[in-house]
């Protein structure tokens, strides 16, 4: 049967006056109480000041002098024992014995740590280590003995064999110090065999010390880091005391008159442009400046501050990426907002500024560990046609698309399938697609994905080329380009669009591709087409041109090959609104094994010509000419006006 709980004596209030005479009278005795019930895991010089400090403050619960003091009964006493102090120091003995079992409790996260779980604030020794004489081996077993037991155990045989206290007393004692089972106690400390007299050996007596010097070596190591971090401090400080906020890289060098205002409107997330939702609806402009500001953390003003200032000083663990002449300098002003919030594993904030989107990415967790993205693709001159979308994720070989607010439906259509119907492609209520497989990433060029955007009256088409911003798809001449439609149209680019890598990441606005000839081979081999493929870039410098040659195949529509690039150039006005001829030539081999030299031109040529290693001419715009494998001919053509000019290079 268990016994009952002990229940503490009640104690009357104590006199501040009596309990201090008792405490200045029985100090050593305390001081020693406390150094043996203090957990073995301090060392031997903290358990000496934390002793000394638990018997000092053991005063804080007495009454203020002047009162009636109470009446307590005398303490039972082992026989034999010294005759028991007065009620004063049994009370000032209780709060050591609190004070010291707090002592080893564990700190608990949900609640600050008691006082008696700190270091001791006072009495305080600097440059010396305090600790009791040594014993004998009597006296270190009992040490190894009392370090084993728990807390209220060794309170309990402490009582025992330091106060002489019986059985009943003890538990009482244990109770009023908050043990919860203080006969468990009891029985614990009777495990320990060792003679009581023991306690009062000289190993247990923090009155009687000897005095060492710390790790030297050590000291002189903290000392001089310390005096290095006081000089840091100060520098610090003083640099932050300078006028205007500091010099350093937030700010130049300069003084107060030639601060920016604008480049600190640029800074601040308050001042960022936020444009309504319905605003696009009566805009004046239909392009990113009537985009709305979407997302689910427009108003997280951390991240916006964070996407601001990595946008104005990258540090070394941003990757930054940006399109060809793309200016990656802080913003001019206060920049227009696009987009801010959760996509995939990324926080994503999308900016435009009039000549720049710039997207800034970083872990949702916002682990600086893990670094952040900064891009940026210029977009100057955009119109309904050239801001239907951007990329607002690309992890992992897959991207994501924010659509532009008049884009009423989304869908998936793969180029190299002209026969199958185009796929829906969702969207959250903000405009954001699901990720879809980049471009050409199914290895060997075996689909190409571009979506298809509808307004409710035009259906375009945008393919992701490594930029924020996707390349608009087109055909038609150059004077008139228009949205890819119709059967014709999307076989043609089913054979063009396995080239489009060659112009992947350069900066590209649109892409037009159209038929400028067709061409009966000899010795009837068909009809094939030549094509003109240019692109444009956001810039305006930089443009791609190629002239490419399809033969005609077997196969069915999706599994042609791509065609053969006859020619090609940059930066050249040909193929283009301003200069819309082009001519270009390939040595061909017919079914029959036999060579020819095939060119074409544009409408705009009247005759052709071959020199070099092929000789031959031709009237109209289309020539093919008996040659030899490895034969190299120069193509020439003369316009309808007489004005003789050369291929496409």
């Amino acid at each position: 049967m268990r016994p009952l709980p002990e229940v503490p004596s009640a104690a009357a209030p104590v006199d501040a006056e009596q309990a201090g005479a008792s405490l200045v009278e029985h100090y050593p005795r305390l001081v020693r109480l406390g150094y043996l019930v203090l957990p073995p895991s301090l060392n031997r010089s903290r358990r000496v000041l934390a002793a000394h400090a638990l018997a000092q403050r053991s005063l804080q619960a007495a009454r203020p002098a002047g009162q009636a003091p109470g009446t307590g009964l005398p303490l039972p006493r082992r026989p034999g024992r010294t005759p028991a102090a007065g009620p004063d120091y049994a009370s000032v003995r209780r709060r050591v014995l609190r004070g010291a079992l707090a002592a080893g409790l564990p700190v608990r996260r949900r609640w600050w740590p008691g006082r008696a779980q700190l270091p001791p604030v006072l009495p305080l020794v600097w440059g010396l280590r305090l600790f009791p004489h040594s014993g004998g081996a009597d006296e270190l077993a009992l040490e190894q003995r009392l370090s084993a037991l728990g807390g209220p155990a060794r309170a309990a045989f402490v009582l025992r064999g330091l106060e002489s206290l019986a059985d009943g007393e003890v538990r009482r004692e244990l109770a009023a110090a908050g043990v919860a089972d203080p006969h468990a106690a009891l029985r614990e400390a009777d495990g320990v065999d060792a003679p009581y007299a023991l306690l009062a050996s000289p190993e247990f007596d923090p009155c009687a010390l000897q005095a060492r010097p710390p790790d030297l070596p050590r000291r002189r190591r903290y000392a001089r880091a310390a005096l290095a971090a006081a000089a840091a401090a100060a520098v610090c400080g003083t640099l932050l005391g300078l006028p205007g906020g500091g010099w350093g890289r937030g700010e130049p060098a300069a003084p107060p008159y030639a601060r920016n205002p604008a480049a600190e409107e640029a800074l601040d997330p308050g001042a960022l442009r936020v444009v309504s939702a319905t605003f696009w609806r009566h805009s004046p402009r239909t392009d990113f400046t009537a985009w709305p500001t979407r997302g689910d953390r427009t108003e997280d003003v951390r991240l916006l501050r964070r996407a601001l200032t990595v946008w104005a000083r990258p540090g070394g663990g941003v990757r930054t990426s940006a399109t060809p002449r793309t200016p990656v300098g802080p913003p001019m002003g206060a920049p227009q907002l696009l987009y801010a919030g959760e996509v995939g594993t990324s926080a994503v904030v999308l900016f435009y500024d009039g000549l720049r989107v710039v997207r800034y990415a970083e872990p949702r967790n916002a682990d600086p560990s893990e670094g952040a993205a900064l891009d940026f693709a210029r977009v100057d001159g955009a119109d309904a046609a050239s801001a239907g979308a951007l990329v607002v994720e690309r992890a992992a070989g897959r991207v994501r698309y924010l659509t532009a607010p008049w884009v009423r439906k989304a869908s998936l259509r793969d180029l190299l399938a002209p026969d199958r119907a185009p796929r829906p492609l969702h969207r959250t209520p903000d405009g954001v697609t699901d990720a879809l497989t980049g471009t050409g990433s199914k290895g060997g060029c075996r689909s190409w994905d571009a979506v298809e955007l509808s307004d409710g009256t035009t259906d375009r088409l945008v393919t992701d080329l490594g930029e924020l911003a996707p390349a608009r798809l087109t055909s038609g001449p150059p004077s008139q380009p228009h949205d890819v439609a119709g059967r014709s149209e999307l076989e043609s680019w089913a054979r063009t669009a396995c080239l489009l890598p060659s112009v992947r990441s350069h900066g590209v606005r649109s892409v037009n591709s159209w038929t400028y000839a067709t061409q009966p081979l000899p010795e009837g081999g068909g009809s094939a087409r030549w094509l003109c493929t240019r692109a444009e870039t956001w810039r305006g410098t930089g443009s791609r041109v190629l002239a490419q040659f399809q033969a005609p195949s077997a196969r069915p529509p999706g599994s042609r090959p791509p065609g053969v690039v006859a020619a090609r150039s940059e930066d050249s006005p040909a193929c283009g609104k301003r200069t819309p001829r082009v001519l270009a030539g390939v040595l061909w081999k017919s079914r029959g094994g036999r060579w020819y030299v095939l060119a074409a031109g544009s409408e705009q040529f009247a005759s052709l010509t071959t020199s070099g290693g092929v000789k031959g001419s031709a009237r109209g715009r289309l020539l093919a000419v008996p040659a030899e494998a490895g034969d190299r001919a120069r193509l020439n053509g003369r316009l309808r006006d007489g004005t003789q000019v050369g291929a496409l290079r």
